[in-house]
């Protein structure tokens, strides 16, 4: 019994550790994540102005109001819990390379010295592509979108009923924040094709062949988390199958270098077999 206690003992004080790292971080992401959201509250307003951009630079392709902007909201609390929502959507992005480095942090001594120099630069990767995904949200497709809904308005003198366009600040918000998501999600698709090759779970040749699945899923995909138009969905998936070309193309490096680093460690290991050559002059005789 006094063996046993002991091997009980000895097994939970790592998992002590670990539970008090891992509270550590814990405490460390959501703190970060709390001055983030707080920051990005105090300049919400200014926040939702940047953000409506895109929408004034689709009302001067539209010609309309000479670029002027009009939102509206319908509830008392609506523009407060809009800008709370945009607050927590800014904090995620400003406090992720934080809460990215306590998961590093918390995982990298577990890991070996190679596995930790190869999942670094995919984390310093993953951050660089949504912002590559958002800033692509920002600068064509949001004005690209809010120019085909802006289309459709009947307004002018020679329209006997008007109809024009006034988003409420919670559905722009809302629009470009599933946009915004999406985009930065799909770009992340390199990266989690990449891991899984270099970890042999994916491998150039299935992804090849799997190729005419992957452009149905592109479309589906963009279907369900673009809005319903045509433009927004069109945007997404062919942005999606070209990164699939590209995950192909990574997979297919990585594959060369394990070929060739496995090839390496070969002959390295073949020269250490190599019986030693002797000298008959060496040998003495009985």
């Amino acid at each position: 019994m006094t063996t046993s206690n002991d091997e009980i003992e000895q097994s939970s004080a790592p998992l002590l550790d670990h539970l008090i790292e891992l509270r550590s971080r814990l405490i460390w992401a959501i703190g970060g994540f709390f001055v983030a959201f707080l920051i990005c509250f105090f300049f919400a307003q200014k926040l939702f102005d940047l953000l409506v951009i895109p929408f004034k630079w689709a009302t001067i392709w539209a010609g309309l109001n000479d670029g002027r902007v009009e939102l509206i909201y319908t509830a008392p609390q609506e523009f407060f819990f809009t800008q709370i929502k945009l607050a927590m959507f800014g904090g995620l992005v400003l406090s992720f390379p934080m809460v990215a480095a306590q998961i590093y942090k918390f995982v990298a001594p577990g890991l070996y010295k190679n596995e930790r120099a190869a999942f670094l630069p995919f984390l310093i990767a993953s951050p660089i592509l949504f912002l590559m995904g958002a800033a692509l949200v920002y600068f064509f497709f949001t004005p690209m979108v809010m120019w085909f809904f802006l289309a459709m308005q009947q307004v002018g003198p020679g329209q006997d009923i008007q109809i024009s366009l006034l988003p409420k600040v919670s559905e722009y918000l809302s629009l470009i924040m599933t946009l915004i998501f999406s985009f930065g999600l799909v770009f992340q698709l390199p990266v989690v094709t990449t891991l899984l090759a270099r970890v042999g779970l994916l491998t150039a040749e299935s992804l090849a062949g799997k190729r005419k699945w992957a452009i149905v899923l592109a479309f589906i995909a963009a279907a369900v988390l673009t809005p319903p138009d045509p433009v927004s969905q069109i945007g997404l998936a062919l942005p999606t199958i070209l990164l699939y070309e590209a995950s192909i193309w990574m997979a297919r490096l990585i594959e060369r270098n394990r070929a060739k680093e496995q090839q390496v460690r070969d002959e390295a290991a073949a020269a250490e077999v190599v019986p030693a050559v002797v000298n008959p002059d060496d040998v003495k005789p009985a």
